[in-house]
């Protein structure tokens, strides 16, 4: 498995081509990565523009634990969306599902969006 743990390092690029990392939860779903994240958020909108990201095994604080892969995000629909969640609620267990419902509460089913990120293979 690429990645390891429960936290990965998301790098997204900026219109400059600065890089940005984000610690964000995941899971593997088949041979991709899964992410559940906030739909206004900046890293969403630093995929749409530019869906080049790189991954990496961290810490909570982002600490990178293994090496950046390359990969390719996807911004996914609905249905795709909620499989995500589901994966994920797999994976976190009580403290995944207890943190899926409070987004609810706050921003609506509509407020979270999935990423689908496709790594390089090497």
């Amino acid at each position: 498995m690429p990645l390891e743990g429960n936290y990965a390092l998301l790098t997204s690029y900026k219109k400059d081509g600065t890089a940005v990392g984000t610690p964000v939860w995941y899971a593997m779903d088949g041979d991709q990565v899964v992410v559940w994240t906030v739909r206004d958020s900046w890293k969403v909108k630093r995929i749409r523009r530019n869906p080049a990201v790189t991954m990496a095994s961290c810490t909570l604080r982002g600490e990178p634990l293994g090496p950046a892969l390359p990969g390719r995000a996807e911004i996914v629909d609905g249905a795709a969306t909620e499989r995500i969640r589901d994966v994920l609620r797999r994976k976190y267990g009580l403290i995944g599902r207890l943190s899926m419902i409070g987004s609810r509460l706050r921003r609506g089913r509509d407020g979270s969006v999935g990423l689908r990120v496709t790594l390089e293979k090497h």
